[in-house]
């Protein structure tokens, strides 16, 4: 059987991982990768994975990301 774990319990989430959450309201986000890269469009997310998709219609580009590639994120 298994039990619920109380909230007190989960684990914190990151303020990266937040601030993704928020970022997919927006039209459109910059993603800042640790290695330099800087990339620009709308954004999912699913925090119990860690991973998202950025989708540039603009350019017709669309990429995966992982959580552990990013240094930042700006609106």
């Amino acid at each position: 059987m298994v039990r619920p774990v109380p909230p007190s319990e989960l684990p914190e989430p990151s303020p990266l991982s937040a601030r993704l959450k928020e970022g997919m309201t927006k039209y459109s986000v910059r993603l800042r990768f640790r290695d330099g890269r800087e990339e620009r469009g709308a954004i999912t997310f699913v925090e119990r994975l860690g991973r998202g998709r950025l989708i540039d219609i603009e350019r017709e580009f669309a990429m995966d990301f992982d959580l552990n590639e990013l240094s930042g994120i700006d609106y």
